[in-house]
């Protein structure tokens, strides 16, 4: 039998609080509609007494419909209190919002365009309009959304209306210099990443390479988040982090921290694309 193409296989995440039977109950009914296992990864936080799990399936030989099958696992997600999302192979539709810095503009453009990305990247959002060029090259829409203390507000719901236009599934913020309301991040709750440009807790908020030389530490760090209403605090993704010393200036490590957010932005995009991050709390459960 040939491999199944994306648009045959779908990815069930679950989470729950533990118990015997989860792994079973799922199986059976899988099996009963017909349903092949590709893959399946599982973790138990056992000091949560939370269960995590990711199954990846082949629709090809699916017994009833995509409906008849999703009422199934609502009603053993409703027996197990279980929080569950079954996401289709299709590409999701991404939208990048960015303002004046283009390190992950470019990097994320390069990737979709060698196919590194599973997705179709729909449109370029921005609050300055040094980057159409860039992104006109790559034969992508850009829209330019002027933000100032008068117009923030309109300049969102403009924005949300072009998201919604484009039913976009993903929002990432790359290096996008403004803050989102808690509206925006309801609205798109765990489908906005943001790189934040040092290792997360420390230094939250503007210029955190100034907050770091003056610490004088000896690593610096890049780290993709879900955005939520408090700032630079949502669920973490992906880190990384290069070693610094006394000899580093500041814009050594601002130069060496662009490497690390390219890197860190498209690990977190990847992974959400492919459906391996699970929410729980304001923790990440990240199926590799």
């Amino acid at each position: 039998m040939q491999p199944p193409t994306s648009e045959q296989t779908a990815t069930l995440l679950v989470s729950c609080p533990d118990r015997k039977g989860l792994v079973a109950a799922l199986g059976q009914l899988l099996y009963g509609h017909g349903v092949n296992i590709l893959d399946a990864d599982q973790h138990t936080d056992l000091s949560l007494g939370q269960f995590f799990q990711r199954i990846r399936i082949d629709l090809r030989e699916l017994h009833t419909d995509r409906v008849g099958l999703q009422s199934a696992i609502a009603e053993v997600a409703a027996r197990f209190s279980m929080r569950h999302q079954l996401c289709y192979g299709s590409h999701k539709r991404v939208a990048i919002l960015v303002s004046k810095f283009d390190h992950c503009l470019h990097d994320l453009l390069w990737r979709s365009r060698a196919g590194e990305l599973e997705c179709d990247l729909t449109m370029v959002i921005s609050n300055h309009p040094d980057l159409e060029a860039i992104v006109r090259a790559h034969d992508l829409p850009y829209h330019f959304c002027p933000v100032d203390k008068q117009n923030k507000r309109a300049q969102e719901e403009r924005i949300l209306a072009l998201l919604d236009a484009q039913h976009i599934d993903l929002v990432v913020l790359a290096r996008y210099m403004q803050v989102l309301s808690p509206e925006f991040c309801e609205r798109y709750r765990e489908r906005v990443i943001n790189i934040h440009h040092s290792f997360l807790p420390a230094f939250v908020g503007g210029k955190p390479y100034h907050q770091a030389a003056e610490r004088g530490v000896k690593i610096i760090g890049a780290t993709a988040h879900y955005a939520t209403s408090d700032l630079d605090q949502g669920p973490i993704i992906e880190q990384d982090v290069a070693r610094v010393s006394h000899r580093d200036t500041i814009d050594d490590m601002i130069r060496k921290g662009r490497d690390l957010e390219r890197l860190v932005l498209a690990r977190a995009v990847r992974l959400h694309l492919q459906d391996r991050v699970l929410v729980h709390g304001n923790k990440t459960v990240v199926f590799g």
